[in-house]
């Protein structure tokens, strides 16, 4: 039976149904609106909007995210969860991997929770595989990062946790198993954010873990009204800075940590990373988000360290000079001139950040003149993710907000604690106001009306349309699934790259295509978004052109080859592997 979570999301797709239409609901009130499952079932996807939620009902899943909220407002209950796309079984559909809080110092649920693994059956529904696979967590957790460590052919997972983190070995046969202790890569603290790159062009992945604040049960902070006791979650400037986490892949299983002699080991709040070169040296760099701390741009000097840059390069602090409150990131060259830009969101009152690379390892933030800032003044980002979500070849931004305490409308007038996703769709230049992107977020589906508690934010495939799709975590509450009806108006290609000398997963990858009179570039950035992983297909946008010139593949490696390919089909999925010369 449809129970009344089930029943809200079929409520609402109907009623963007029928706004479409111009209707109510058979006379009535949307309100009053009667619930049919089937209804949309038969109708051609182009009716539907933009995004159309994917009720539990119609995929099977059934997981809740909960925080275990309690009177002492610990700080770790109001920012989980994140979740993943992962392709665990190798069989070319994305599987679901979903993050829950756990036993803790600070918490001893009842009912033991666990984390899911949703096996992809291929038809819209997903399986829980969770124990079979052997994934549940073992402690209270963050979010996952995906990459393939040992290059067996396989994506491994990371999944990051208070206070200890686990890194899952996937065994090739649908289970995996716990290897953190024997692989090194352990993290005493509270971990947030991870990221698999090849830091030193090896070709093998290495791992960064961002790290929060210095945290236990016996540290927790009161903050709230003096007078009355009653409390809110802290802003984290009332706790001490914590240091990240790099680890060199040694090849043989193992890791070495070697943060401090990296240089990335300076105090840090950090939520987010992202992995991108953007000086096109051919060295992966990192943009890490950090809250109430100035962000790191830590720069590759190409002998094994990095210098954080951020401060130069003007995306530590605002234009007034102070430290926002960074949480999640990612990057790409939104505006088509081969360099790689970078996004932030923050908390309320402080905008988010659109920041233009300027070619000289600095950059210009966009946001305020692009209307991002405007749009996000009152709101707190998390979950940010660039993709082409119409595939007409420019890449547009998808937003997941809510604010982190839950309190915030009682001593915060204007501020809600549930806030809407937005959609900006990239118009492929400035319009006459000057701006790169428009907010279509209203028309895009009644989801973007509703106000949540939004927080980790990973995009995929999950269909095999060519349509990206969006899977979001609200904290203590259900995950959103959410299918991409957009992309269908336009043609597209799906490809899968396999690294050889590079690394396997290609992070840092470049492709370059021209089909008519659209030419585009895409890097392959590791990461993203916040505490959540990523279907690591590229689908490249063709619009309404209906032949593929050509395709450019650069590998990561400096000075690595550029491959380029011919006669490519459209409207599905290719791999290339690194070295082959073909496409299969």
């Amino acid at each position: 039976m449809p129970t009344r979570s089930d029943r809200r999301w079929e409520t609402l797709s109907r009623r963007a149904f029928l706004r479409m239409l111009g209707l109510s609901a058979f006379g009535g009130t949307l309100g009053q609106l009667k619930v049919f499952p089937a209804l949309g079932a038969s109708l051609p996807r182009a009716a539907l909007p933009a995004f159309e939620v994917v009720p539990p009902s119609r995929s099977g899943i059934s997981w809740v995210h909960v925080a275990g909220r309690s009177p002492q407002f610990y700080e770790p209950e109001t920012l989980g969860a994140g979740c993943g796309f992962i392709d665990y079984d190798n069989d070319g559909w994305m599987d679901i991997y979903l993050v829950n809080s756990g036993k803790c110092d600070f918490f001893d649920p009842k009912t033991p929770l666990r984390n899911a693994l949703y096996h992809n059956n291929r038809d819209g529904t997903f399986t829980d595989v969770t124990e079979k696979a052997r994934v549940p967590g073992n402690a209270y957790g963050m979010g996952v990062a995906v990459g393939d460590y040992d290059a067996d052919g396989f994506p491994d997972m990371y999944v990051t946790q208070y206070p200890r983190s686990i890194l899952y070995h996937n065994n090739g046969d649908g289970t995996f198993t716990d290897v953190t202790e024997k692989a090194g890569v352990s993290t005493p603290g509270w971990a947030t954010s991870a990221v698999w790159f090849d830091y030193d062009n090896d070709g093998r992945l290495d791992l960064f873990v961002c790290h929060f604040i210095r945290y236990d049960k016996e540290l927790n902070k009161f903050c709230g009204n003096t007078l009355t006791g009653e409390r809110w979650y802290c802003k984290p400037n009332v706790y001490q800075p914590m240091p990240c986490w790099l680890f060199h892949n040694n090849g043989d299983g193992t890791f070495t940590d070697v943060s401090k002699s990296s240089g990335i080991a300076l105090p840090a709040k950090a939520w987010g990373v992202v992995a991108a070169d953007i000086n096109n040296d051919g060295w992966m760099d990192l943009f890490v988000s950090n809250d109430t701390v100035a962000n790191f741009l830590f720069l590759n000097q190409r002998n094994e360290t990095f210098q954080d840059i951020g401060v130069l390069a003007g995306v530590a602090y605002n234009t007034f000079g102070m430290a926002r409150s960074g949480m999640g990131v990612d990057a790409a060259d939104y505006n088509q001139d081969g360099w790689i830009d970078l996004f932030v969101d923050n908390v309320d009152h402080e905008m988010f950040s659109l920041y233009r690379n300027d070619h000289n390892e600095t950059f210009s933030d966009e946001a305020l003149t692009d209307g991002i800032g405007a749009a996000t003044r009152l709101l707190s980002g998390w979950g940010v993710k660039f993709f082409d979500y119409d595939n007409d070849g420019n890449i547009d931004l998808l937003l997941v907000d809510g604010h982190p305490d839950l309190m915030v409308a009682k001593h915060d007038p204007g501020v809600t604690y549930r806030e809407p996703m937005l959609l900006f769709r990239n118009m492929g230049g400035p319009n006459a106001r000057g701006h790169w992107f428009e907010d279509v977020s209203k028309q895009s589906g009644p989801i973007f009306s509703e106000r949540i508690a939004g927080r980790g934010l990973a995009i995929g495939d999950f269909d095999n349309d060519g349509s990206v799709d969006a899977l979001v975590t609200v904290n203590n509450s259900a995950p959103i699934l959410l299918r991409n009806n957009a992309g269908l108006q336009n043609h597209w290609l799906g490809v899968r790259l396999i690294g050889r000398k590079s690394n396997i997963d290609a992070v840092g990858a470049k492709l370059t295509y021209q089909a008519g009179n659209l030419v585009r570039h895409c890097f392959k950035v590791g990461g993203g978004s916040y505490v959540s992983a990523h279907d690591p297909r590229v689908v490249l946008g063709l619009g309404q052109q209906t032949k593929i010139d050509w395709l450019e593949v650069k590998w990561p490696l400096p000075g690595g080859a550029t491959e380029r390919f011919l006669n490519l089909p459209i409207d599905r999925y290719i791999t290339i592997v690194e070295g082959e010369g073909k496409w299969k």
